[in-house]
């Protein structure tokens, strides 16, 4: 791809070209439980009564869809507040998985890059997007959502050889980062494309 060619949601991860810990990578789901918690706080929506029978909120909601796509069907405006929310939790939840599929063994940070590369642009809703597109692109990446099921069930696998593989060789096989890492690509342009609305390209079926 060209650089004029590219999609607008870029996404990589850095290969971790040594020996990652071996330790923490035997007990990956134990060691991440609590930046789960984190994320699963940050990202769920919830409330909890407080003692006069009110309501209280208990997380903060996670990515923002309804918002954005009211304000883009009726006022042609994408607040950049919703965006900067959107970008820095989907940047905070990839960390998290690239944790969880052993890409990197340095803990999940809640604010800085690491080994995750997320970029998109903050879109001029008014130039850069269909206002009525956002009510019909849930139907349209169904196609994608179908393939993604299939990917996803194949990238756990691959995750698991590559559990053995850094268990006794301590490193990462460089095929199984790369479709690992395509499907985790694959899975940030559909949601650019159909969560959070942020591009009207549709989105390539292709990892890279």
């Amino acid at each position: 791809m060209t650089e004029t060619d590219a999609y607008p949601v870029s996404y990589s991860v850095e290969y971790p070209d040594r020996d990652l810990d071996r330790l923490t990578t035997l007990f990956r789901p134990i060691v991440a439980i609590p930046i789960l918690i984190v994320l699963a706080v940050v990202a769920g929506g919830g409330s909890e009564s407080n003692d006069e029978g009110g309501r209280m909120v208990g997380a903060a909601g996670g990515l923002l869809f309804m918002g954005p796509l009211l304000m883009i069907l009726f006022r042609q405006k994408y607040p950049r507040w919703w965006f900067d929310w959107n970008l820095a939790l989907l940047r905070f939840g990839n960390r998290v998985a690239v944790y969880l599929a052993l890409m990197d063994d340095r803990y999940p940070s809640t604010d800085l890059h690491q080994a995750v590369r997320l970029e998109f642009s903050c879109p001029d809703a008014e130039s850069d997007l269909n206002r009525w597109l956002p009510l019909v692109k849930w139907l349209l990446a169904v196609p994608h959502f179908v393939v993604l099921v299939l990917l996803s069930i194949a990238a756990v696998l691959a995750v698991l050889f590559a559990w053995v593989a850094i268990l006794f060789r301590g490193r990462y096989p460089r095929g199984l980062f790369d479709f690992v890492e395509g499907v985790l690509r694959w899975h940030n342009r559909v949601i650019g494309y159909a969560i959070i609305l942020v591009t009207d390209r549709y989105p390539p079926f292709s990892l890279k």
